[in-house]
């Protein structure tokens, strides 16, 4: 007689208990509300996904009434704004696809919700909602009524850390102390030592064994069961599988030996494989979890923020120097590092990095201002509440609106290999077992069981991650930040570099400025000096540091056109800095300089000429990537400096001028399109479109706040000059790569030779598994150190 599961949980129904609805069975009334609520909202095909997915919603009466306090609410949100708030929650239940499908879908069931992304790996759920049509404590609730329960602790969101997961260091746990015990049981009867081992016990400390491997076959080994279950149920072969076959195996054929009395059987070889196996599995997690994006926020953000001292005077500072109670500027389209309170009367800050909405929020004198907003319009001054945090801005930098999306090449390699390897590896066991059954039966089953362990995949895995962790390491070490570890795949298969001209091939110098025109007076530098002061363009960032330090004047309306010039209001003037076409006056230009045409109260006073300084080591840099790829410099400038630039660079170096930020776009599109692979390394402003554009976008920073959202990566500017030793590393990092597939190959057929001719214990394979692994890493690691150093040469 069968037995119904529970539709929504797969849980077993009670008879008497079991409640019918839309023709389903269901165990409880939680259960058959869930259906209700997801029947009446039109997203049954939640159940598509997978079998009984959901769990049993509990009663939560009165749980969350603390929700009603603002105070707590707002120690919970990771963004709060009047119109939009964002909050992060860990939900254990989180366990499949279709966990992942309703918790995305989340605004379907209340209106309120703007939009929920599932971090599958923290068990997090990211929700954005507009707090004038719901609140935390109905979207709690609403999880909790469809069965998943959020996991809140004041104490835990304080410190940004949530429980530990133990559960593999306990299966390991069990699995050691199992092997161990059975080991010492076993030891009179390998060795056939009669004077230990009285007849007449044989029996009991056999059975014995049998009970001690029951709960590392049952507990320790149960995650490879499932994991092989699902994978033959979604119709595409893991690499768990033939490790789930080989357990299996060991535990019957051992459990017959006891039965029928031939020996005490293999339950210690089973033991150990599942201790080995698990213990290779943690080392695993280790390096993930080394790997993982939760990093030290010094590597991904080398940008620096104005901080004004208390004497009145300002000097750029790395983020992570900002403490509480500092006072920092912050610019014209730069992006604030910190939380903290604004002291200007009022500031226009915009969100869409965090949020997505691209309305900018209007704030004033006293309102707090959070991390990831960009100021938009004049220079503001704010007071840090907390020191950079870790946590949040890297949140920042993980967040969809800053990634391109990448092909993840090296990925589908390893997947490949494991698609193919096991229904191979699963053929050679079956045809080796067919092999031995009819000369030795015990021969047999070691030698399936033996070539299921040996040929463990694992170190094949991690040869990519690994290899690539640790370039990424180095690069950030050289003061290269990258995004991710995917970039450095990217870099390898670039074929042409294309280079912005100003504050990227050309660098800031205060000697190499001169100015044509009326003099200007005291009163008119301090207006200019004032103005300079919230923009962040690398020609106004040099300008103000030429020009003398002045009194500070109140700016009343800053307006900053990107790539033409600067309109503002101050102290009663108007004044217009940019290009000659932004003022409408055309000077003479007979040597096409850089210039800055200065305009105060609509009369026209003369230029600042920039007479670029080139950055020290480009000749060479140059003539060393002409030798390998195409070069490009796309500068939004006039063609002055053609001449000058022709002598420098290679002559197959293509020098485009006039290009405004849509142009940049365009032409780097228009080389993707004939098949070239770009990278573009740029300033990070009037090149956020280009970068974005390009396979792989580089900002050059120097000591100014340059973050851009749209690069991969962020170069130290004073690193510019080893551009083509991070290309050739990058390139040699594949190659690393791919010795490495090789080697993990050769150990499988060596390991696999020897299984198959009997000559390879099951427990002997499951102590070398780990133990390549430990080779493949410690190799990949000495062959990218090894390249590091060379690749200077």
């Amino acid at each position: 007689m069968g037995t119904n599961n529970c539709f929504h949980c797969g849980n077993e129904v009670v008879k008497r208990e079991e409640i019918i609805f839309d023709t389903k069975s269901f165990c409880c009334v939680g259960c058959k509300t869930v259906y209700e609520i997801f029947s009446q909202n039109d997203l049954t095909c939640y159940y598509d996904f997978e079998k009984a997915p959901g769990a049993t919603p509990q009663d939560i009466k009165g749980k969350y009434d603390f929700l009603n306090d603002s105070i707590i609410v707002s120690k919970l949100l990771d963004f709060e704004e009047q119109q939009i708030h964002i909050v992060s929650l860990y939900i254990p239940h989180i366990h499949c696809s279709s966990c992942i499908w309703i918790l995305e879908n989340l605004q379907k069931l209340n209106k309120g919700i703007a939009s929920s992304q599932v971090n599958f790996h923290e068990k997090k759920v990211r929700i954005t909602y507009s707090p004038s049509e719901t609140n935390l404590k109905d979207i709690v609730e609403l999880l909790s009524a469809i069965g998943y329960e959020p996991y809140i602790s004041l104490e835990n969101y304080e410190n940004k850390k949530q429980a530990v997961d133990r559960t593999l260091i306990y299966k390991i746990g069990v699995a050691f102390f199992s092997f161990g015990n059975i080991m010492l049981l076993s030891f009179p009867e390998y060795f056939e030592v009669g004077e230990f081992w009285i007849e007449q016990y044989k029996g009991f400390f056999r059975w014995l064994i049998f009970a001690l491997a029951l709960p590392p076959f049952f507990y320790s080994a149960w995650g490879y069961y499932v994991s092989a279950w699902k994978s033959i149920k979604s119709k595409m072969l893991n690499i768990d599988i033939p490790i789930a076959l080989g357990i299996v195996v060991m535990f019957v054929r051992s459990t017959v030996d006891i039965i029928f009395n031939y020996g005490q059987g293999f339950f210690d070889s089973m033991c150990g494989l599942i201790f080995f196996m698990l213990l290779g599995k943690l080392f695993q997690q280790k390096t993930y979890n080394f790997l993982s994006f939760e990093r030290d926020y010094k590597s991904y953000f080398p940008i620096a923020i104005t901080k004004i001292n208390t004497d009145g005077s300002e000097e750029p500072i790395q983020v992570y120097d900002i403490a509480k109670g500092d006072r920092l500027l912050i610019r014209n389209q730069e992006l604030i590092p910190v939380d903290g309170i604004l002291i200007s009367p009022e500031a226009s800050i915009d969100y869409s990095f965090v949020t997505g909405e691209a309305v900018a929020i209007q704030k004033k004198s006293g309102d707090k201002v959070y991390a990831g907003g960009k100021q938009i319009g004049k220079i503001i001054e704010m007071e840090v509440l907390h020191s950079v945090s870790q946590s949040y801005l890297t949140q920042l930098w993980s967040n969809d609106v800053f990634q391109k999306r990448v092909e993840q090449k090296y990925k589908n390699i390893t997947d490949t290999i494991s698609r193919y390897f096991t229904p191979a590896l699963l053929l050679l066991a079956f045809v080796s077992f067919g092999f031995w059954i009819f000369r030795e039966v015990a021969t047999a089953f070691n030698v399936f069981t033996a070539i299921l362990i040996v040929a463990c995949p694992c170190a094949l895995a991690l040869t990519a991650p690994f290899t690539l962790g640790n370039v990424l390491r180095i690069m950030g070490y050289k003061k290269l930040y990258l995004k991710n570890a995917t970039v450095i795949e990217q870099f390898a298969k670039v074929d042409t570099l294309v280079f912005d001209k100003t504050g990227t091939i050309t660098t800031n110098k205060k000697t190499a400025i001169t100015y044509e025109g009326t003099e200007l007076n005291s009163s008119e530098l301090r207006l200019l000096k004032n103005v300079l002061r919230g923009s962040n363009h690398p020609l106004s960032r040099r300008l103000y540091d030429f020009i003398p330090n002045q009194d500070k004047l109140e700016v009343t309306h800053f307006e900053e056109v990107t790539g033409k010039g600067i309109f503002a209001q101050i102290d009663g003037h108007s004044v217009k800095l940019g290009s000659s076409q932004f003022l409408q006056h055309m000077s003479e230009n007979t040597h096409k300089k850089t210039k800055v045409h200065v305009e105060i109260d609509g009369v026209y006073k003369g230029s600042y000429v920039f007479n670029n300084q080139y950055r020290e080591g480009l000749e060479k840099l140059f003539e060393n990537l002409a030798k390998k790829y195409n070069l490009v410099v796309l500068s939004g400038d006039n063609d002055g400096e053609r001449k000058i630039l022709e002598k420098m660079l290679p002559t197959d170096t293509t020098l485009v001028f006039n290009q405004k930020p849509e142009q940049k776009l365009a032409y780097i599109e228009n080389l993707q399109k004939q098949g070239r692979n770009v990278m573009m390394i740029g300033d990070g402003l009037n090149d956020a479109g280009a970068l974005a554009q390009s396979n792989v976008g580089i900002s050059i920073s120097e000591n100014v706040n340059v973050f851009s959202p749209a690069c991969d990566g962020i170069l130290d500017a004073s690193q510019f000059s080893k551009i083509d030793y991070f290309l050739r590393f990058s390139k040699n990092a594949m190659k690393t790569i791919y010795m490495s597939f090789g080697l993990s190959l050769l150990y499988n057929v060596v390991g696999l030779s020897y299984a198959v001719t009997g000559n390879l214990l099951p427990i002997v394979a499951a102590i070398i598994m780990p133990l390549s692994t430990v080779t493949i890493v410690s190799f990949v690691t000495l062959m990218s150190n090894f390249y590091a150093k060379i690749s200077k040469e």
